[in-house]
């Protein structure tokens, strides 16, 4: 039996082994995305799985496969996901856990980590900083490491999601989008899809564009590792290394992988929840902004996509929700000058009310060099249920007399 044979078959057994332990998560049709991309477009919603994604899933087959080892107890490194995943199935399975988390990890996930259980230590910048320091503590403690995703038990376990698919989806897949992190995600979806479907189905990945290990290690024909790895809102997809075991899965079993940006992702993420009322995090969020900013030809197809993950610190959705309101010009700045007497901001708020724009903040300075004496200078935050009325209100401010644009919030 060849080795991807090994993880189909393990993918199989996982899925009796895990029944009572994870959700059976959505396959949702989304009639909003199909529209935007022009596909159908099937949402696979492992961001409602338990501890928030899809990691419970191969870390609980992995310390199941340990028999009576794993009361040893077990470590492992991750920036969040598979942290919790090894903690809440190693408290599950009644053994000890460490997680080395990276010290910019989000608290969010840190404190969820703790409180599935396990011992956590911060230690490093990423997640290579952290698997070092997680194999010198095995080697210490005698623990049992669990890789986030260079391991084959890992890999089959991930791969029960497309046994799901396939349960789930009233029609054939024709194209199934995964992102791609460490790669034992797609790795094990990637064997079960061509194992089931052969080359009817293709498997497209998704990296990040400033940590794409996979498209250049296939172009150049081998395993590489990024040198410098920037932090990025798509943390759970931030790995300098490729795996050995991924790598040639991923060149033998997955057709393509395409690359986005955070900008693209944010996106991504407000879609998903202005219109799907789905939270996702950034790696969660990459496969979608693939489909939606036209990385792959999904016209007319039967498309899934996998959302993997929903932990995200919510601090960090408030930053997105008002970067994307800004951007689409539903939040605005309006700035203008007007005499510095009674009455005349006033005639500013009536006109903006009049205009059904609500004021979020608002700064009266009359002090400032820029302006001439007798003069203020307004600065007004507005919301607005539609963009094109701003010019309408700036005109009329200005039709009175005063000097009201647009500016950057």
């Amino acid at each position: 039996m060849d080795v991807s044979e090994q993880v189909y078959q393990d993918s199989i057994k996982a899925l009796d082994i895990l029944k009572d332990v994870i959700h059976i998560t959505p396959l949702d049709y989304s009639r909003t995305f199909s529209e935007l991309s022009k596909g159908k477009i099937f949402l696979k919603l492992e961001n409602l799985q338990k501890t928030g994604s899809f990691k419970i899933r191969g870390a609980y087959y992995k310390i199941w496969s340990l028999g009576d080892e794993k009361f040893k107890g077990v470590i492992a490194a991750s920036a969040g996901n598979h942290a919790q995943g090894v903690a809440l199935a190693a408290t599950l399975q009644k053994t000890k856990s460490i997680i080395v988390m990276p010290e910019t990890a989000p608290i969010a996930k840190i404190n969820a980590t703790k409180g599935y259980g396990a011992e956590v230590i911060l230690y490093g910048k990423n997640f290579d900083d952290a698997m070092s320091k997680a194999v010198e503590l095995s080697k210490e403690k005698g623990y049992n490491l669990i890789h986030a995703y260079d391991d084959l038990k890992i890999i089959s376990g991930q791969g029960t999601i497309s046994h799901e698919i396939l349960q789930q989806m009233p029609v054939k897949p024709d194209i199934v989008v995964i992102p791609i992190g460490g790669g034992g995600l797609i790795s094990g979806n990637a064997i079960v899809l061509k194992k089931r479907l052969g080359n009817k189905v293709k498997v497209i990945g998704v990296e990040p564009s400033y940590v794409a290990k996979y498209s250049r290690g296939l172009k150049e024909g081998k395993p590489i590792n990024i040198k410098e790895a920037p932090p990025g809102l798509m943390d759970g997809l931030i790995v300098k290394g490729s795996g050995n075991y991924t790598f040639e899965f991923i060149k033998e079993y997955v057709d393509d992988i395409v690359k986005v940006n955070d900008s693209e992702v944010a996106r991504s993420m407000f879609l998903l929840l202005e219109r799907a009322k789905t939270l996702a995090e950034g790696a969660g969020a990459a496969s979608l902004a693939a489909v939606l900013e036209n990385k792959i030809d999904v016209e007319n197809k039967n498309v899934v996509v996998l959302i993997s993950g929903g932990n995200v610190d919510i601090t960090r959705i408030s930053n997105i929700l008002n970067y994307e309101l800004a951007k689409s010009g539903r939040i605005i700045k309006l700035t203008g000058i007007i005499p510095d007497l009674p009455g005349w901001l006033d005639k500013v708020l009536e006109k903006l009310a009049a205009a059904k724009l609500n004021v979020i903040d608002i700064r009266h300075d009359r002090i400032t060099p820029l302006i001439d004496p007798g003069t203020a200078l307004i600065e007004v935050l507005v919301e607005t249920p539609e963009p094109s009325v701003i010019d309408e209100v700036i005109s009329d401010l200005n039709s009175i007399g005063l000097k009201f644009s647009k500016a950057l919030p």
